[in-house]
């Protein structure tokens, strides 16, 4: 990407200023699969929190956070993830992208993306009316 683009765009990694915010007043934690960045704060703030936040690795998109660094974010336990992982189950999933808003977005039968077409009501549905 060009200096031009990380000076202007957010939307694809962090801006310049954000970098260089999260490098002065943040402390880098760790780092997951995907490559997102995570940080807190040096200072806590006035009732004695710190601040935790990420710096994607591409795309600014929340699904990319996986669910141990969703709960340190949110504060759900102090340490770094890594010491609250169970071992990796063999049904477990790699991660795939939110697809909404995209070509690849799931189109139930009768989208107007798909033809507009659906099936026919089988006669198990009554209409409710406001006389019974």
């Amino acid at each position: 990407m060009s200096i031009l683009g990380k000076i202007f765009t957010w939307w694809d990694g962090a801006t310049i200023g954000t970098l260089l915010w999260s490098s002065r007043n943040g402390e880098h934690v760790g780092t997951d699969a995907q490559g997102n960045k995570y940080y807190r704060s040096k200072k806590k703030t006035g009732d004695g929190r710190e601040r935790r936040w990420v710096i994607y690795e591409g795309v600014n998109d929340a699904s990319r956070v996986p669910a141990e660094w969703h709960g340190w974010l949110h504060g759900a336990f102090d340490d770094v993830p890594e010491s609250h992982l169970p071992p990796a189950r063999i049904w477990e999933a790699d991660y795939t992208p939110n697809a909404t808003g995209t070509a690849a977005a799931y189109r139930p039968a009768g989208a107007l993306e798909r033809g507009g077409k659906r099936a026919p009501a089988t006669g198990d549905y009554e209409a409710w009316s406001p006389e019974a």
